[in-house]
């Protein structure tokens, strides 16, 4: 069996600071991080892995650091790397980002599971993964919290605020990973010293020159949706303090004060 995941690099939203008069993103100083639910599904795949002889193929769109994110997913287990960069891929939004992944795999060609994690903690879309089924025409179940393969057919537990639902599909499948799926693992330090050996760089780096992608599809210009501003909503606070004699004329005057204001 073979599986691709899907992986973004992201900001550490921990630290991630807001520039107020622009209403971008100050990525300066600010580290990167696998997108978590992305580290849910590639954990997954390399249980699988273990358990029905899969490889594991580890798929990123981004700039070059982010062959960092990819040599982390090395460290983990995964069997190869490929990084979709160019410049032309710059600005991308959720569909833009999907038609270059499907793309990608389409090159890839062999597969029987791709995984991709629910969503990306800097956009919170949910988006690129079902958006991926499409391009290439898979059946797709998101919100996965538990996976078994069985021949050629994955059954899922799918995930939903009002119950659990279990679906069965054929493969070749799309599914997206919650973070109840797993607890994902550590890299080991056989793997990391192989992945970040400077003499050793397994990461395929493929542009657009190695896909087959209408460029009017792709970057800031294929891109049907824009960001218009981002912003950190402003807090604030005001304290009053009650006027009375005795606490049952506070309490009186305090709901008043909460039945103006449509509290009460």
């Amino acid at each position: 069996m073979k599986i691709i995941v899907c992986l973004k690099q992201v900001p550490d939203t921990n630290e991630v600071r807001i520039n107020q008069e622009t209403g971008t993103l100050i990525r300066d100083g600010v580290p990167s991080i696998i997108n978590p639910d992305d580290k849910n599904a590639l954990e997954e795949a390399l249980k699988m892995k273990v358990e029905h002889d899969s490889t594991v193929t580890v798929l990123s769109m981004g700039p070059p650091q982010a062959k960092e994110a990819l040599k982390e997913a090395l460290a983990m287990g995964a069997d190869e790397a490929i990084l979709l960069s160019d410049r032309a891929f710059g600005g991308s939004d959720t569909w833009a980002t999907a038609t270059v992944l499907a793309a990608g795999i389409e090159k890839i060609n062999d597969y029987d599971i791709i995984m991709c994690g629910r969503q990306a903690i800097d956009g919170d879309t949910a988006q690129v993964g079902p958006e991926i089924a499409e391009f290439l025409n898979l059946p797709q179940v998101t919100y996965a919290k538990e996976i078994k393969v069985k021949e050629d057919k994955a059954v899922i537990t799918r995930y939903t605020e009002t119950g659990d639902y279990i679906i069965e599909t054929k493969m070749p499948v799309l599914l997206t990973a919650i973070k109840e799926l797993n607890e994902p693992r550590y890299p080991t330090v056989k793997g990391i010293l192989k992945a970040y050996d400077p003499g050793n760089d397994e990461i395929k780096v493929w542009g657009l020159s190695d896909l087959e992608i209408d460029p009017t599809q792709i970057g800031l210009k294929g891109s049907p949706t824009n960001v218009y501003k981002s912003f950190v909503p402003t807090k604030s606070k005001t304290s009053e303090m009650i006027e009375g004699i005795s606490g049952k004329e506070k309490a009186a005057v305090l709901v008043g004060k909460l039945s103006d204001l449509k509290l009460i």
